[in-house]
């Protein structure tokens, strides 16, 4: 036991209160989330909503109620929409706040109190025993056999033992023993609000797809502008009514809008986001789905993520060399020790099962330990070589001195049930072996935690003066954080991908780079110190991530303890760790895996790849019929087409042809080679070389349905009718042309939804009440055969074009091209 000089009697009650009035409550404050008013007029603000609004009023000023309505259905199934995925709140301060231990003891006016974590003051006595969490920045007073667990604050999967006058910070949680220490720091003061901090001034980064469409939507909405201005310059110039000119630049406007982008986007990543949730990866914020196809380095914590986050016995190195090695899952002592352990070995483990403090229990068939992780792990390997727990009856320990950082080992006395007493001591291997005795300096460079055990048998009991007389070596205990068993491929899988795996810990460095190259991301000729950043505190973890992404980069980072937390929240994809994270990680991170496997953030990054190129393959489509309707809406009049399309029309078109299909085209399977190919460049725009694709399937497009509207009208049919279904179904045809073909994946819902498509565009002009909103006539079943025919001519000579250029195999010439 150490102790230092302290008030027995702690503050009085009015004291506390006085401290309290000006430090403040020992609380984390909560950021207050945005109104559903803010977030409705934020989504307002997207400039493709902007040229709706104004579209609106222009139909509202025209008292033209069928197309007002359509728009505003429009408008207001995109907000909604946004606003929901939006709603999902930013609760990593909140994580934090619920971190600090609710009660604490504490000592007031003399006395012994259970009080509100909350209500701490700086000077305050207060006792932590184990299994507490630290409730505020402690100054230790008094400590006997005392260990924290750091690891979520630093990184660190050691527990460190703590004396009389070093501190203890909140959040940190106590391994063993017990201690006494005054308040030093509390609330946003403390080291646990200093991390609060950080992540609280971290705002979210947009995504590369939001950056992206953002710019797309402002270059549409200029063109929109523009031509409408231009369209309606020109007829008015030309004698054209005034109103008839009004209703066709709305009309020009709607077409060049693709107002269901914003929707098809969001409704695809919600999709992804499911079929991720069941490979166990959870979305957290929607547009992380998509960035994650756009990572080019993934900056990954090393305990708990490319190692199982536990302390396990990895071998015994005995006197004469020889080496006994351990396998197993966790704590669980039914693992295997190869080969089987003879007198020496036993003897070692026996010593192991003496020298400790830990216990294991077990419930439903799983092992936790109880007490200090480490020794636990001790025990497991105690129990793989048949040594039980048990032994300790026999060896009833009588005296001991505790592990400290001065003697740094642990020294127990027990009596032997044949007479006399036996000496064990576990330590330090510079304390207990002469030089690089059985290559213990070595071993600790690879990054392994070694100890030394040693004993000696007394006849008598010896004072503190004699426990180290007589001992014998009895060999080294090798100690690692397991690699993960599916770590090397996975990483190997990244590499692959043309991402760049780096590690980011907390931990030493000979630790971190052992790690690293056991798992591979350190190859043969790399320098470590470039994918290698240990003993790193949150605010240097927030600097390499800053300095990534200012080079470009899109940074992916995983994490899983309290430490990561701000890094995870600036980090333009984090990622926690589901089972063994914090709250507060997982509170910051954008995607939490359920199952802790790092393999999972390679599926996740394929499915990010995939949506991502759908994305694009809906662009493609989308944009092209959007060119389509531009076109016809320009080159009507000048053909005597005067308004070849209503601005409601056009609306139904693009509701049509754009959502469900639209959503269906979001689930197209992958193509081979996704994941062997680099990832695409930071900067590439979203319709980076689709642009020439674009325009000649809208021209195509364009030609056949104006070709099929001038005929009709030559021979007086209702050619703005046949205009719009032809229009309408010559688009579906575009969208089976661009399907990924990729052997017997076929996405099936898009031919349902293409299916379905095409009966809602014959209803609008077969059923009453559509017809009167929309402004359509009837057309006979040979008229509507005629529409089919001609329109089935883009879809054929697009899916014939993209399969003669087409490359890797059974993907299609679009795929290639979209991918």
């Amino acid at each position: 036991m150490t102790t230092t000089t302290s008030a027995p009697a702690g503050l009085t009650t009015a004291r506390a209160a006085e401290i309290r009035s000006t430090t403040g409550r020992n609380e984390l404050p909560a950021a207050r989330p945005p109104s559903v008013a803010g977030r409705i007029v934020a989504q307002l603000r997207d400039p493709l909503i902007i040229v709706l609004l104004a579209a609106m009023a222009v139909t509202a000023v025209l008292r033209d109620v069928a197309d007002l309505a359509v728009i505003a259905l429009v408008i207001v199934l995109n907000t909604t929409i946004g606003v929901i995925q939006e709603i999902r709140a930013d609760r990593a301060v909140a994580a934090l706040r619920r971190m600090a231990a609710p009660l604490a003891r504490v000592r007031r006016d003399g006395a012994d109190a259970v009080l509100p974590a909350g209500e701490l003051v700086p000077g305050d006595l207060v006792r932590v025993e184990a299994g507490d969490v630290v409730p505020a920045d402690l100054r230790v007073v008094e400590a006997v056999r005392l260990t924290t667990d750091e690891s979520a604050l630093t990184g660190e999967s050691m527990t460190v033992a703590r004396a009389a006058g070093e501190e203890l910070s909140a959040g940190s949680v106590t391994a063993t023993g017990r201690a006494i220490g005054v308040v030093v720091r509390t609330g946003t003061d403390s080291a646990l609000g200093r991390i609060a901090a950080l992540v609280a001034g971290q705002p979210r980064r947009a995504t590369p797809l939001q950056r992206r469409l953002a710019g797309l939507g402002k270059v549409l909405a200029v063109v929109a502008v523009a031509l409408s201005a231009v369209v309606f310059a020109v007829g008015v110039l030309r004698g054209q009514p005034v109103t008839e000119m009004l209703l066709a630049a709305v009309s020009l406007t709607v077409a060049a809008v693709p107002e269901s982008l914003p929707a098809v986007v969001t409704l695809s990543l919600a999709l992804g986001a499911h079929r991720m949730a069941r490979r166990s990866a959870i979305v957290r914020r929607l547009p992380a789905v998509e960035t994650l196809g756009s990572v080019t380095v993934l900056a990954t914590d090393k305990t708990g993520t490319l190692t199982e986050g536990l302390m396990s016995v990895d071998r015994f190195v005995l006197p004469d060399g020889a080496t006994i090695t351990f396998s197993g899952r966790g704590y669980d002592p039914d693992g295997t020790a190869e080969p089987p352990p003879g007198p020496d070995g036993l003897e070692l483990a026996r010593a192991l099962v003496l020298c400790t403090d830990a216990d294991l229990a077990t419930a439903d068939g799983s092992w936790t330990p109880v007490g200090d992780p480490m020794e636990a792990a001790l025990l497991t390997a105690a129990g793989r070589c048949g040594v039980a727990v048990a032994l300790r009856s026999r060896f009833p320990r009588v005296d001991e001195v505790p592990f400290d950082a001065e003697r740094r080992r642990m020294t127990t006395v027990h009596a032997d049930p044949d007479g006399g007493y036996l000496v064990v001591v576990k330590g330090a291997p510079d304390v207990l072996l002469t030089g690089d005795a059985l290559g213990a300096a070595r071993l600790a460079d690879d990054g392994y935690r070694v100890l030394a055990v040693a004993a000696a048998h007394h006849d008598e009991r010896p004072g503190h003066d004699r426990l180290d007389d007589g001992l014998r070596l009895l060999g080294l205990v090798v100690l690692t954080d397991p690699v993960r068993e599916a770590a090397p491929a996975t990483v190997a899988a990244f590499h692959a991908a043309g991402i760049r795996p780096i590690l980011i810990t907390g931990d030493h460095p000979a630790t971190a780079t052992a790690v690293a190259t056991r798992v591979g991301l350190v190859r043969p000729g790399d320098d470590p110190a470039a994918a290698v950043y240990a003993r790193t505190r949150p605010e240097e973890k927030l600097t390499i991530i800053e300095r990534l992404q200012r080079e470009g980069h899109v940074v992916a980072m995983t994490g899983d303890g309290v430490n990561d937390a701000p890094a995870l929240r600036r980090a333009d994809i984090g990622v926690a760790m589901g089972r063994g994270g914090t709250e507060a990680a997982r509170q910051a991170a954008d995607l939490v895996l359920a199952d802790d496997d790092l393999a999972t953030i390679g599926r996740a990054i394929r499915e990010g790849r995939r949506i991502y190129a759908n994305i694009r393959r809906f662009l493609v489509y989308a944009l092209a019929g959007g060119v389509a309707e531009i076109l016809v809406m320009l080159a009507g009049p000048w053909l005597g087409l005067a308004v070849p399309l209503l601005p409601a029309q056009i609306l139904w078109i693009n509701m049509i042809t754009h959502g469900l299909p639209g959503v269906a085209l979001g689930g197209e399977p992958a193509y081979p080679g996704l994941m062997r190919r680099p990832p695409r460049r930071p900067d590439q725009a979203v319709l980076g070389g689709l642009t020439g694709r674009i325009a000649l399937i809208g021209a195509l497009i364009t030609a056949t349905v104006l070709g099929a509207a001038l005929w009709t009208a030559h021979t007086g049919g209702p050619w703005r009718t046949v205009l719009f279904v032809t229009l309408g179904l010559a688009q579906l045809g575009v969208a089976l042309a661009l399907r990924v073909r990729a052997g017997r994946a076929r996405n099936r819902s898009l031919d349902a939804a293409v299916a379905l498509s095409l009966l809602l565009q014959v209803a609008a002009v077969w059923l009453a009440p559509l017809r009167d909103l929309l402004g359509t006539e009837p057309l006979t079943v040979f008229q509507l055969a005629a529409c089919a025919v001609v329109a089935a001519v883009p879809g054929a000579v697009t899916a014939l074009a993209t399969r003669r250029a087409g490359t890797n195999g059974p993907v299609t010439g679009a795929a290639a091209a979209v991918e």
